[in-house]
């Protein structure tokens, strides 16, 4: 298989004025930068200009932390928030599971398949209900019991096995804990969750089948990235599905899980590629 060709992508923001694109322009083309990929998007409610350009590795003359430290110096000048990444780096993703297997077995087929050329180094579950699974994709897999009281220690023991792995992403594959604020600031911008997307009309036990009594015609998934309040942090990426007056609760649950599988991979593939820029709680998605 031909192996892409490796590229440096810039992300970068700041507050919209004239000049920023030219800027930008100027630094890369001075430096013989050949740009392969630009995005530009102004955010009018804030005023806050964004932008995603990837540019080939091999136009420069020089290397990654050359070119950090000379975009900083333009980054200054602007007075903009900014990242710059390497393709040519691979991607390590933790997981952390409980019980439900759909995103799980989702994930693992998309990397076995090559469809996602991510490196999993550890998956994580307070139950041993998918330790199978993941031993047989040749992936470790670490059981941490979550008692029902006194979870800190747990999590600790969690935040201790995703440190070893320095991961560019932490996915909530249907993770049925709450992280303790702490996880939440170290994680900050790393960690991915999914839900259904009845919140917060359905909240509680047995969402589907509140919305079933409710009769929607909507089923639907969002993933975000995880902040101190519940299932309210930047939105990523959500879809729906239609469901019907004949669908039973049991249709409405395997069709939202559908969506779900599909919804994640979506959001992880967009991080992972540094395609989302977060700006208070919204994102732009390039």
């Amino acid at each position: 298989m031909t192996q892409p060709e490796r590229r440096y992508v810039i992300t970068f923001g700041c507050p919209d004025r004239t000049g920023i694109v030219a800027r930008i322009s100027q630094f890369l083309a001075h430096a013989g930068g050949w740009i392969v990929e630009a995005a530009y998007h102004t955010d009018q409610d804030t005023g806050w200009f964004f932008t995603r350009q990837e540019v080939l590795a091999d136009s420069l003359p020089f290397g990654m932390d050359a070119l950090r430290a000379q975009f900083a110096e333009v980054a200054s000048e602007l007075g903009g928030e900014w990242t710059v990444t390497d393709t040519g780096e691979r991607r390590r993703v933790v997981i952390l599971v409980s019980k439900e297997a759909h995103c799980l077995y989702d994930l693992l087929g998309r990397v076995a398949s090559g469809e996602l050329d991510v490196d999993i180094p550890a998956v994580i579950g307070n139950h041993a209900a998918l330790a199978g699974i993941t031993q047989a994709h040749g992936i470790p897999f670490h059981h941490v019991e979550f008692p029902r009281d006194g979870k800190e220690a747990a999590f600790e023991q969690v935040r201790s096995l995703v440190a070893a792995h320095d991961p560019h992403a932490i996915v909530l594959a249907r993770f049925m804990q709450i992280l303790p604020l702490e996880l939440c600031a170290e994680w900050a911008g790393r960690a991915l969750n999914i839900h259904h997307s009845f919140l917060p009309s359905f909240v509680g036990a047995k969402p589907y089948h509140q919305a079933h009594q409710r009769g929607v015609k909507l089923v639907g998934a969002t993933c975000h990235y995880v902040t101190a309040e519940l299932d309210a942090g930047p939105i990523v990426e959500q879809d729906v599905i239609r469901v019907g007056h004949a669908d039973s609760i049991p249709d409405m649950v395997r069709k939202g899980r559908d969506i779900e599988k599909v919804v994640l991979a979506r959001g992880l593939r967009w991080h992972l590629e540094n395609r989302v820029l977060v700006h208070g709680n919204k994102t732009v998605v390039f």
